[in-house]
């Protein structure tokens, strides 16, 4: 027999349902700051170079030595990817997430003990580095794709905004305590931060939108919880295979590689000691690319506004064109004291910092639909080699040629290359995985 309710008995009325936010963006702030506590590791490695290099405060490493234990960090950081995103989809965004930011933790705090290179390759390369894949935009992808299927450019650019917003809150603190204490402090400051999110993620964060008896986020219909998929890394290398006989999959991770090339590998790394060789405070260098952080928010979340309006491939080409033509005026504008040209190509590079993840993103839905988080994995991979290749080269050339002109101009040509490969993607014929586009 059914009963029938009132229904103020049962369930607040509609206008108190259209008040209450969507569980959906409550998960997406729980990632969020999860985000900026995996993002303190990040801020680290340029900072750390100097200090290491000298004999006095570190122990005497050349900085190839240096940029080979970073670029471990980032080219695991991408290989890691599209693993991780495979495993989400087999135990669970909450699990993975919670056990990558204590890798991380434990990675960072075990540097403090190191006498010996090949410890900071392991230590900071493969531990940090694993962790820090398993925490990747490949995280942020998932829960956009599981929790949202309207402003799903909106979110991806807030989420991705998330790992700037670390970088604003962890560098300036963390170049303080490099210069009035040493680099040690400061990487027990990086494992503490990893290790304070873990409560946060266990206690809030939530698998799927089924889990709580909610659609995602402007759905029509009710989405079921898929079962969890076994052979996790099996799944992530054969759509690696699928994707790989695709053109776009190419020039996607190509166009992706230069940008961490020009960015993870090329100015967080190395803007911190390029600065230093122009006599210029290494706090005063720190706090630049912590403004970089500040506008990338702002630039980052701009993107997914523009990406859920403008076609992805297009908005792809301008970035590239626009981060390589800063790059090559950077080396006029390094001096011994912040200049106002200096403050523009911050300003300006901080706003096309990660700008290209939100079409990335895009484009990885409408040509692979359901597998776009693992193949931008794969393809945030290939962003991850990009930036490890330059972090070590640059730290080469630097030794090589005692300057980092060269490696500024080169990046500088490889975005306009970028730019060009951007516009040879093609659009998806049965658009799968498209996105509706918005009117407002």
């Amino acid at each position: 027999m059914t009963t029938t309710q009132t229904p103020s008995a049962t369930a607040p009325g509609p206008a108190a349902r259209r008040r209450r936010p969507h569980r959906a963006w409550s998960v997406a702030a729980v990632t969020f700051v999860t985000i900026i506590g995996a993002a303190a590791f990040a801020s680290l490695p340029g900072l750390l170079i100097e200090p290491l290099h000298d004999p006095d405060t570190g122990f005497g490493w050349s900085r190839g030595t240096i940029g080979f234990a970073v670029s471990v960090n980032l080219a695991l950081y991408g290989i890691t990817a599209p693993f991780a995103a495979a495993l989400m989809d087999r135990f669970g965004i909450r699990r993975v997430v919670a056990v990558a930011l204590t890798i991380i933790g434990v990675g960072s705090l075990l540097t403090v003990w190191m006498t010996a290179a090949w410890q900071l390759i392991l230590y900071w390369g493969v531990l940090v580095g694993l962790g820090s894949g398993s925490m990747a935009l490949a995280f942020a992808a998932t829960v956009t794709n599981r929790w949202f299927v309207a402003r799903r450019g909106l979110v991806t650019g807030i989420l991705t905004a998330a790992g700037a917003s670390g970088q604003l809150v962890f560098l300036p603190l963390l170049s303080w305590i490099v210069d009035r204490h040493d680099w040690r402090p400061a990487a027990v400051t990086v494992a503490l931060a990893a290790f304070a999110v873990v409560p946060f993620v266990w206690l809030l964060l939530r698998d799927h939108p089924a889990d709580i008896g909610e659609k995602p986020y402007g759905a029509t219909e009710f989405v079921p919880k898929p079962a969890p998929l076994p052979g996790a890394a099996r799944r992530a290398v054969t759509v690696l295979g699928k994707a790989a006989r695709t053109g776009p999959f190419w020039l996607l991770a190509g166009t992706f590689a230069i940008c961490g090339a020009s960015t993870n590998g090329l100015v967080k790394t190395h803007f911190v000691p390029a600065a230093h060789d122009h006599h210029m405070p290494v706090t005063a260098a720190a706090s630049l690319l912590a403004v970089i952080g500040v506008f990338d928010v702002v630039g980052t979340i701009a993107s997914g506004w523009f990406t859920d309006r403008f076609e992805a491939r297009r908005l792809l080409a301008v970035y590239y064109a626009l981060r390589g033509i800063s790059l090559l005026f950077l080396p006029l504008l390094l001096a011994p004291s912040v200049r106002p040209p200096m403050l523009f190509f911050i300003v300006f590079y901080g706003l096309d910092w990660v700008a290209t993840v939100p079409p990335t993103i895009a484009l990885c839905r409408e040509h692979y639909g359901e597998d776009s988080a693992i193949v931008f994995g794969w393809v945030l991979a290939s962003h991850q080699v990009g930036a490890a290749v330059v972090a070590f080269l640059g730290g080469v050339a630097r030794d090589a040629f005692g300057s980092y002109d060269m490696v500024w101009i080169a990046s500088g040509a490889l975005c306009a290359v970028a730019a060009l490969m951007a516009l040879v993607i093609r659009r998806s014929g049965a658009g799968a995985g498209q996105e509706p586009r918005l009117a407002n």
